[in-house]
């Protein structure tokens, strides 16, 4: 399992993750990391690593695209980017995947300018799993795609839906449409017009219409589909209400267990490794010909390593051979697909 991991990509880019990279390789024999960066400043991180040194290799590269770069001018200004080094090697595959805590419009301009789509796929969109009352389900998409039309908001209910079902264990997946409310006259006319295409398709049967934002953690569907701007807007939120939530939380814990506080930290920390974003490590940009996992530009060592395990995960369990297959193997998907086109 070869991976591409932009180096210079993250708020702390490049020494945790190379360490994260290492971590990696050391916990999975089958891994073999390229980390796609400036030699002179990633070769002194991978001191005492020579234990998994035949394992991670040096891609170099000069330029970096940074987190205040315009995607699309810096992809075009600096062409010997790690992200733009990253893709090329993916579109030639070289490598089974590619891994980046940088500029997510960078990230996401890189698959677009390649076009490196899934058959009958016209536009990526991130997902995230998000924890729920009734398990794991999948939000999408979260940042990919701010301005997407009613066939792009389907599409990502089709591949919601088959990510639900196959690496969610989700048997009849069913789809919710984020909107201001249940009932169907709500939303402007993009949910509308989504509404109408869910309604007309063969998933007519697995969409269970609007739901609010309220309803994510209820567990009331299992996919939620969404536009990028809306959908980052809910990810950071429950991302900092989690952080708001747990530094109260362990205040409170700590104050009224006076004499047994290893019992509150236990608690806590149970809490995080279940749904912390660096457990997770990453979310994957679905549609491309590819694996994509889009970090957090703070993720630190162990969110990289996580984030290569799942690049790994989702290689073996040849998710996207799953998305096209099943699509494929239903005529009233790629029928549907095709008309939304």
């Amino acid at each position: 399992m070869r991976i591409a991991l932009d180096a210079m990509g993250g708020d702390h880019a490049p020494g945790p993750i190379v360490v994260g990279a290492v971590a990696a390789a050391r916990k999975d024999p089958g891994i073999s990391v390229v980390l796609v960066g400036d030699k002179a400043q990633v070769e002194p991180h991978l001191a005492g690593a020579d234990d998994v040194r035949s394992r991670i290799e040096l891609f170099h590269c000069t330029q970096v695209v940074t987190m205040e770069d315009s995607p699309i001018m810096a992809m075009r200004k600096k062409p010997d980017n790690s992200i733009s080094r990253s893709w090329q090697m993916l579109a030639e595959k070289k490598v089974d995947a590619i891994v980046s805590a940088g500029n997510t419009g960078a990230m996401v301009a890189g698959g677009l300018r390649l076009k490196l789509f899934l058959p009958h796929v016209r536009r990526p969109g991130i997902a995230t799993v998000m924890p729920t009352l009734q398990g794991p389900i999948v939000l999408l998409d979260v940042g990919a795609n701010v301005s997407p039309k009613a066939e792009h908001l389907f599409h990502y209910g089709l591949m919601g839906a088959i990510f639900a079902k196959r690496i969610l264990g989700k048997e009849n997946p069913k789809i919710g449409l984020m909107n201001i409310g249940s009932e169907e006259a709500k939303g402007h006319d993009l949910a509308k017009e989504t509404q109408t295409l869910f309604r007309k398709s063969s998933l007519k049967d697995s969409f269970a219409g609007n739901i609010e934002g309220r309803d994510i953690h209820k567990g009331v569907c299992d996919v939620v589909v969404t536009d990028g701007f809306v959908g980052n807007v809910v990810l950071k939120l429950c991302e900092g209400l989690f952080e708001f939530i747990m530094k109260v939380t362990g205040k409170e814990l700590m104050t009224t267990l006076q004499t047994e506080k290893h019992l509150g930290q236990v608690a806590l920390q149970n809490l995080v490794k279940r749904y912390d974003y660096h457990e997770t490590g990453g979310a994957p940009l679905l549609g491309i010909d590819g694996i994509a996992i889009i970090c957090h530009g703070s993720s630190g060592e162990r969110a990289i390593e996580n984030a290569l395990h799942m690049a790994a995960k989702y290689a073996r369990a040849r998710l996207n051979e799953m998305i096209v297959q099943e699509i494929e193997s239903n005529p009233n998907l790629v029928n549907d697909t095709a008309e939304a086109e």
